[in-house]
């Protein structure tokens, strides 16, 4: 017979793996299975013990997804930052026998070898994967033939996509922890810790000259301290960035310094458990401290370089902070 040479790839190739007949399988009928075999079912059987604000959590605004065309994808966006609400009020209900009974009875008149869980998760794992499937078919496509324009183009749009849904996420594991931070944080009278950015790194360290560890939150204007009191944090002070001075290189190769510029005496030694912490601390450190350089301000500043006993070369930069009464010193918890 006639050999004829294609671009198409062999049958055992990485591409036939990645694209499995589950990978093809349309998210339209993995939607429809939410939308008409379960919610469908759920708002027809009005009896069940469900709240209205847990059939909407629990689905959230997957008939808009059910509806969306291709130049919508961004309302995959609210699908995705619901989807552990979706979770916990679908385990929630798993504790009501009533519903359990429900669900299982549910799937097996649907014959479905999976749970609901499952299907909810889809849009999310297919949203997230689709710039990784776009990618592998350029792999595999003639760019000279029509339409490769168009798969690079989708590229880019689906991985930002991906980007923006992960970055949302991220910026929401952020806000509920800052909400638990501050829930645990004592003494503390300055505004909101919201006011000073996101929350870039948190720790545990042991610092010289205090018998216990110290609680450290770098935020991005804010270097925050306390003390570790059972479940609590008792505010002990606080460094804005555009006053924050920091020593690497001292004698211990764990540790660092840090201090206020405009409280001289205001030292703090941090000794890390391993180089990469520190390395990881002094990385963040050093970029938030130029992050906040207030160049552009119209206030007048000065830049003062210095050379520590230990060698190391230290930048100064002073700013007018912004002004809040910590608490007094009677007012301490002490170790």
């Amino acid at each position: 017979s006639n050999s004829v040479q294609t671009s198409e790839p062999e049958p055992k190739s990485n591409w036939d793996k990645s694209v499995s007949a589950d990978e093809v399988e349309t998210l339209t009928q993995t939607l429809s299975v939410c939308l008409q075999d379960y919610l469908g079912c759920i708002i027809d059987c009005g009896a069940l013990p469900l709240k209205p604000e847990q059939v909407s959590t629990l689905f959230c605004n997957i008939e808009d997804i059910y509806e969306f065309n291709s130049e919508a994808f961004d309302i995959y966006t609210l699908y995705c930052m619901n989807y552990p609400n979706s979770v916990a009020v679908l385990r929630e209900c798993m504790n009501n026998e009533s519903l359990v009974r429900f669900f299982q009875e549910r799937q097996a008149t649907l014959s479905h070898s999976l749970p609901l869980e499952t299907y909810l998760l889809k849009p999310v794992q297919r949203i997230l994967k689709y710039h990784l499937l776009l990618q592998e078919l350029s792999k595999h496509f003639d760019k000279s033939e029509p339409g490769y324009e168009v798969v690079e183009d989708a590229i880019v749009t689906m991985t930002a996509v991906a980007w923006y849904i992960n970055d949302m996420k991220r910026k929401q594991e952020h806000a509920v922890r800052l909400q638990e931070i501050e829930s645990l944080l004592v003494n503390w009278t300055g505004p909101d810790l919201g006011g000073f950015g996101e929350l870039v790194l948190e720790g545990s360290f042991k610092v010289h000259r205090v018998k216990k560890e110290r609680a450290f939150f770098l935020f991005d204007k804010m270097l925050l301290i306390a003390k570790k009191r059972m479940e609590q944090f008792v505010y002990s002070t606080h460094i804005f960035c555009c006053n924050l001075l920091l020593v690497e290189n001292l004698k211990d190769p764990l540790c660092f310094r840090v201090s206020d510029q405009t409280i001289p005496k205001q030292q703090h030694v941090v000794q890390t458990k391993n180089q990469e912490e520190k390395r990881l601390w002094v990385h963040y450190l050093k970029r938030l401290i130029v992050e906040n350089h207030p160049a552009s301000l119209p206030h007048k500043v000065s830049r003062n370089e210095g050379r520590t006993q230990e060698g190391s070369d230290v930048l100064v930069f002073l700013c007018e902070a912004p002004m809040f009464s910590p608490p007094s010193k009677d007012t301490h918890i002490r170790c």
